[in-house]
């Protein structure tokens, strides 16, 4: 990632931001009304991001040497246009810093990656209630995709799809 130019405040997450980012994630559960859904521990996100083999990236934004926000990112690929993508996973800015642009920010950081690594596509999901976001989205000139439905097996559900 040292080729792309990310944006002032910016950075790649390090091994020592694994505690901010994971508190930065149960803050945006809290937001999203899930605020008991993480199960993550920093032990599980060290891996996630730095193990031998990591399945994500993140970014971070800080402000005064303090994290204040994150992009959790990782690579898709796509079947039909035969080149990997980027998923955002989740962008969390905490309130108190919110409008200095950071999410914006986040999203060019994004962009240039997958601009950089010749991705075909950047695609995130946010809740239909969302309507702040929707706009934001909207205005950064993200098209919404209403013919997919997202679908997700968890739980018990997914050991007895795998049990079948």
């Amino acid at each position: 990632m040292s080729a792309v130019e990310l944006p002032d405040g910016l950075r790649p997450a390090t091994p020592d931001d694994v505690p901010e980012v994971l508190r930065l994630i149960r803050d945006l559960a809290t937001y999203e009304r899930e605020p008991d859904a993480v199960r993550n521990t920093p032990e599980r996100l060290h891996a996630a991001l730095f193990g031998g083999d990591p399945v994500a990236s993140a970014l971070v934004a800080e402000v005064d040497g303090a994290v204040v926000g994150t992009a959790i990112w990782f690579r898709t690929y796509s079947t039909w246009t035969g080149v990997a993508g980027l998923h955002l996973e989740d962008l969390y800015v905490d309130p108190a810093h919110r409008a200095r642009g950071l999410g914006r920010a986040f999203f060019t950081a994004l962009a240039r990656i997958a601009v950089a690594r010749g991705y075909a596509r950047f695609e995130w999901v946010v809740l239909d209630w969302n309507e702040s976001a929707i706009g934001f989205y909207d205005a950064l000139g993200g098209r919404r995709l209403d013919d997919w439905l997202t679908y997700r097996v968890e739980g018990d559900r997914l050991r007895e799809l795998a049990d079948r």
